[in-house]
């Protein structure tokens, strides 16, 4: 029972400072420096073996389940605003890059050996978010064409100032329109889903009408213990697609790489 509450206790701790800390930056930009130290701490407290552990056996308690859900919130929001102010760091020639930067660059590299994204290939990224680091990794050590998408204009702005500040701005274009209203949407060979974005159904059912039968999503989530810093997936729930590989690893996040259902086949 102690263990329990124990680990309850530090998820509690770590939403609540990751919050204030978030507020605090808003008018002292010292505090990102504080803020990116507590992200980089929810990251290790992921990939502790006892919390999995503690995850599995505590999971459906109402409390560590709420707890859980306002920690993701929390560190969703931190770290959009960590990216944005990181983002003008490196328009300033003054970024560090934090752990979470870094695991996030090793799993890009890890995800690509298997994706078969190559320099003729057309990558849509939907929630590139305003330091793109997934969809630069891939234009800079593949050569691929990128287009990143945010709902975000500010973070759309500092995303086109980090590509041409990173020598990139000819193979990465980023916007704010619909995928649903661009043609490199029909053109794209791999779609990939970011896994700060929350309506991953919804962006499904969206790109269902609109991307070829050839086309490879890969959704990126965070399911169990992983889901405080990421949103979860269900893959079996995904009306009209078909899973073909499933990630599990000690990455931040996992992905699903996902194919159309033939349209007189559906459901799969």
């Amino acid at each position: 029972m102690k263990e329990k509450y124990m680990f309850l206790l530090a998820l509690k701790l770590l939403e609540y400072e990751i919050r204030e800390l978030t507020e605090y930056s808003k008018t002292c930009l010292e505090c990102f420096e504080q803020l990116q130290t507590k992200l980089d701490e929810l990251c290790r407290f992921i990939a502790r073996e006892e919390n999995e552990a503690r995850w599995s056996e505590w999971e459906h308690h109402d409390e560590i389940r709420e707890y859980a859900e306002k920690l993701r919130e929390s560190s969703v929001k931190a770290l959009c605003d960590m990216e944005k102010y990181q983002s003008e760091c490196l328009l300033n020639r003054r970024a560090d890059m934090s752990e979470y930067i870094g695991l996030l660059s090793r799993s890009v590299a890890s995800e690509l050996e298997r994706l078969h994204i190559g320099p003729s290939s057309k990558v849509l990224f939907i929630g590139a978010g305003a330091l793109p680091v997934s969809a630069l990794t891939i234009a800079k050590s593949i050569g691929a064409e990128v287009m990143g998408l945010d709902i975000d204009p500010h973070a759309v702005h500092l995303a086109k100032h980090a590509a041409k500040a990173s020598g990139l701005a000819s193979k990465v274009q980023f916007s704010n329109q619909n995928s649903r209203e661009l043609r490199f949407t029909k053109e794209a060979t791999h779609i990939i889903v970011a896994s700060l974005v929350k309506n991953k159904q919804e962006v499904l059912t969206e790109l269902q009408e609109t991307i070829h039968n050839r086309a490879k999503v890969i959704v990126r989530y965070g399911n169990g213990l992983k889901s405080i810093f990421n949103y979860p997936f269900d893959t079996g729930a995904a009306e009209g697609w078909k899973p073909i590989y499933r990630s599990r690893s000690n990455a931040i996040y996992d992905y699903a790489v996902l194919e159309k259902c033939e349209r007189k086949r559906m459901p799969c």
